[in-house]
C-alpha cells in the first residue's frame, strides 16, 4: 500500500482505486488498479470494450527527436496510468519553420514553445513535452512546467564527417568549418581552437547531419549527447565535449512537461514524473539565467552536480568572440528529497516550475544559490560583458 503523503497527492488529483507498486527505470511508482474518477468539463472520453476510457491529448513539435521524447514520456504515463489513452499530436513551431537565420538573431524567446502554448490555452491538448532547455525562465501567465523528467548525459558532442573520423576538434585542420547555431558553443570553443572556423547551421538533428554528411561544407557539427542519445546515434558521436571544455546550456539534456497552471488534475497526474535531482539542478540552472537576464542571444552556460548533499553550481558568461568571459563556482547544503513528499497546498512557481511533491526548502535552496552565483558575478562585471554581446549580436 503507499505511503499517507502518496494517498494525499491521489486524493488531490481525484484519483481513486486499489494501488499497486510497479518500477520503471529502477524507480518505483504507483498504479491505479481500478477505475478512475477525474473532473474537468473539457476532458474528453470515448468508448472503448463498452467503458468509457479518459483520454488525455499530449502536444509536441513534428521532429523526429521530438516524437521520441514525447513518446519516452507518454510511455511513462502509460506505466502509471493505464486506464488512461494518450492521444499524441503534432505541430511546427516558429524555431522549426524559420531555417534560415541564426537563433539568436530571430530575437523570440519562444521559438520552440510559442504554438504548443497556444494549443494549450485553447485547450487542443492537455500538456506539451519541450526539450527544457527551449522553455524560457518565465512563461506566459497561466502557464506553468510540472514535471520534470530524470536527465540525460547533458553535455555537448562532435560528430566529425566520415573523412575526418578518428579526429578531434584539436586536431582537424587548419580553417575547418565546424558547424553549430549556438553562441554559447562558439564563444568557449573559439578560443580554445583559434584554427578552427565556426559557422552557423541549422535544422532538426536529421538535417544537420544530412547537412554534414553530403554537402561537403562542414569538417565537424556540434550536438547535445542526449539528443544523439535519444535518436540512438550514439555511434555518430566522435568526441564529447565535458564541462572543463564547453559547459552547457541551462536545462540541457533534460525534458519538461508544461501544462495549464489552474489545470490540478493534469498538474497531478505528471508531477509523479519529476526526478528530484534534475528538478532542483535545473532550478538552480534557471535561476542563475534568469537573475542574469540571459537567452539565446547571449553566451551564458552552467554545469551542476550534486553530491554528498551539496548542490554545486557553475556558470559563466563570455564575450562573442570569447575573449572575454567570468567565471565562479557556487554550492549549497541540499539533501536530495523524497519523491511523493507532501508540500505546501499552493502551487507556488519557481522560475515557471511547480513541484508540490518536493519539499519547499530544497527548491528555495536550488532558487537561490542560482540568483546568488548570477548576483556575484553581476558584481563582478559580468552585466558589461553581456550588453556587449547583445548590442555586437544585433548589429553583426
Amino acid at each position: 500500500m503507499c505511503s499517507p503523503p502518496t494517498q494525499n497527492l491521489l486524493r488531490r488529483a481525484g484519483l481513486w482505486g486499489s494501488v499497486s507498486c510497479c518500477c520503471y527505470h529502477n524507480r518505483s511508482y504507483y498504479i491505479l488498479s481500478a477505475s478512475l474518477c477525474f473532473s474537468g468539463s473539457h476532458r474528453r472520453e470515448q468508448e472503448e470494450n463498452g467503458s468509457k476510457m479518459r483520454v488525455i491529448r499530449v502536444g509536441t513539435r513534428k521532429s523526429q527527436l521530438a516524437r521520441i521524447q514525447t513518446d519516452t514520456v507518454v510511455a511513462m504515463l502509460k506505466t502509471l496510468y493505464p486506464g488512461i489513452q494518450f492521444e499524441i499530436i503534432a505541430m511546427s513551431t516558429t524555431g522549426d519553420k524559420i531555417l534560415d537565420t541564426a537563433l539568436s538573431k530571430i530575437g523570440e524567446k519562444s521559438l520552440f514553445t510559442k504554438e504548443l502554448e497556444n494549443a494549450l490555452e485553447k485547450n487542443e491538448v492537455d500538456l506539451v513535452v519541450h526539450s527544457l532547455k527551449d522553455v524560457p525562465t518565465i512563461l506566459p501567465p497561466g502557464f506553468t512546467i510540472g514535471a520534470i523528467c530524470k536527465r540525460e548525459n547533458p553535455c555537448d558532442a562532435v560528430v566529425f564527417h566520415p573523412k575526418f573520423i578518428g579526429k578531434t576538434l584539436e586536431t582537424l585542420p587548419e580553417k575547418s568549418a565546424v558547424g553549430t547555431s549556438s553562441l554559447r558553443r562558439v564563444a568557449q570553443l573559439q578560443r580554445k581552437f583559434p584554427h578552427l572556423e565556426f559557422k552557423n547551421i541549422r535544422g532538426n538533428l536529421n538535417t544537420r547531419l544530412r547537412k554534414l554528411d553530403e554537402l561537403q561544407e562542414f569538417s565537424a557539427i556540434i550536438l547535445a549527447v542526449a539528443g544523439l542519445q535519444r535518436m540512438g546515434w550514439q555511434n555518430r558521436v566522435g568526441q564529447i565535449l565535458h564541462p572543463e571544455e564547453c559547459m552547457y546550456a541551462v536545462g540541457q539534456g533534460a525534458l519538461a512537461v508544461e501544462v495549464r497552471a489552474k489545470d490540478q488534475d493534469i498538474l497531478d497526474l505528471v508531477s509523479v514524473l519529476h526526478d528530484p535531482e534534475t528538478l532542483l539542478r535545473c532550478i538552480a540552472e534557471r535561476a542563475f539565467l534568469r537573475h542574469l537576464e540571459g537567452g539565446c542571444s547571449v553566451p551564458v552556460a552552467v554545469h551542476t552536480v550534486m553530491k554528498d548533499g551539496q548542490l554545486y553550481l557553475t556558470g559563466g558568461v563570455w564575450s562573442l568572440d570569447g575573449s572575454d568571459s567570468m567565471q565562479e563556482t557556487m554550492q549549497a547544503t541540499i539533501q536530495v528529497p523524497i519523491q511523493h513528499e507532501d508540500g505546501p497546498e499552493d502551487d507556488p512557481q519557481l522560475v515557471g516550475i511547480t513541484a508540490r511533491n518536493i519539499p519547499r526548502g530544497a527548491q528555495l535552496a536550488a532558487e537561490n544559490l542560482g540568483i546568488s552565483l548570477a548576483s556575484l558575478l553581476l558584481n563582478k562585471g559580468a552585466k558589461n560583458i553581456l550588453d556587449v554581446a547583445r548590442q555586437l549580436n544585433d548589429v553583426r
